[in-house]
């Protein structure tokens, strides 16, 4: 899912590109992406666009008349500009769920998949907007101190409550487990056992990782629209690396995997050597599941040598 870095960045590369022009109309392609009915999309056609902004992981066109076109992209979705005069291409994706169209280029969102989880609002005001808008807090703009209060309002696991956009503003599981790595903390910990030096950490990881991102995002970008958003990068510490060397103390990255989502993680960094496992690990390998990683390489196979050239058995 596109989080506070790639959020950011689309938005930038759409104001650059969509304020001050007029939005002709829009096209939905299917019914799933559509969710609002009042007031209908024939309302905003025609009017000029004011603003682009983030709310939470969701992207909003504000428009005159106190209208807000907005986007949720969720897991799957993404956006792709199309510029005057590009050439269109021959047939329609049947991954493209819409298209929102202004007087300078055409703005084209797709969803992988079959599970259409992205969505497309129209709303009539700032309240309606506002209801829209879980309540995360905004960690870039929050003190630490409201960060803390934030965090231990609620007794949660750290994976759960950076994750919660209730808790916290744009943070999803791809981020979250970078954040983690960082502060190194253990995905399981809970909120209201942290202590102060380890808020701290957790508060400094989660701004300095969120704005690390978001300029290498920017960089890559340029003048250019996003086109390559993934949860999953190569110069990522830990998500998306399970097995792979960690890049600070070489350990194995581990993984957790629940519902539709994993955490990783690395036990060296950030548990103390233990191997967290998971409720379907737990049941079905009760006690032979390592403990951890020292015990995890005692069980591991002996590596056989390859036999020395000529020393293969002669054949009878």
């Amino acid at each position: 899912m596109p989080e506070l870095p790639d959020i950011s960045v689309y938005v930038e590369a759409l104001s650059a590109r969509t304020v001050g022009s007029t939005l002709l109309g829009i096209r939905v392609f299917g019914p799933a992406w559509l969710r609002t009915a009042v007031p209908p999309l024939s309302e905003a056609e025609g009017r000029r666009v004011l603003d682009v902004r983030r709310v939470g992981k969701r992207i909003v066109f504000a428009v005159e008349g106190d209208l807000f076109v907005v986007l949720h992209l969720m897991i799957a979705g993404r956006l792709q500009w199309r510029a005057i005069g590009a050439k269109a291409k021959a047939g329609r994706s049947r991954n493209e769920l819409g298209a929102l169209e202004f007087s300078t280029g055409t703005l084209i969102a797709t969803e992988a998949g079959t599970r259409k989880r992205a969505s497309l609002h129209l709303l009539a005001g700032e309240a309606a907007l506002a209801d829209l808008d879980p309540g995360g807090l905004e960690v870039l703009e929050a003190s630490r101190d409201a960060f803390a209060a934030r965090l231990r309002a609620g007794n949660h696991t750290l994976k759960r409550a950076l994750t919660d956009p209730h808790v916290l503003s744009g943070v999803g599981n791809a981020y979250s487990d970078e954040i983690l790595h960082a502060a190194r903390l253990s995905p399981f910990k809970q909120t209201r056992n942290l202590t102060e030096e380890e808020m701290d950490r957790l508060h400094a990881a989660t701004r300095a990782t969120l704005l690390a991102w978001t300029d290498r995002l920017r960089a890559e970008t340029g003048d250019g629209f996003p086109v390559r958003v993934t949860a999953f990068r190569p110069e990522m510490a830990v998500h998306g690396r399970y097995r792979e060397p960690c890049p600070v103390c070489g350990a194995p990255v581990q993984r957790i995997a629940y519902a539709d989502n994993e955490a990783n993680y690395c036990a060296h960094c950030q548990t103390q050597g233990k191997l967290l496992a998971d409720r379907a690990l737990s049941r079905l390998l009760h006690d032979d599941w390592p403990k951890t990683l020292a015990e995890m390489e005692e069980r591991r196979p002996a590596r056989v040598p390859p036999p020395a050239p000529g020393s293969a058995r002669r054949r009878r």
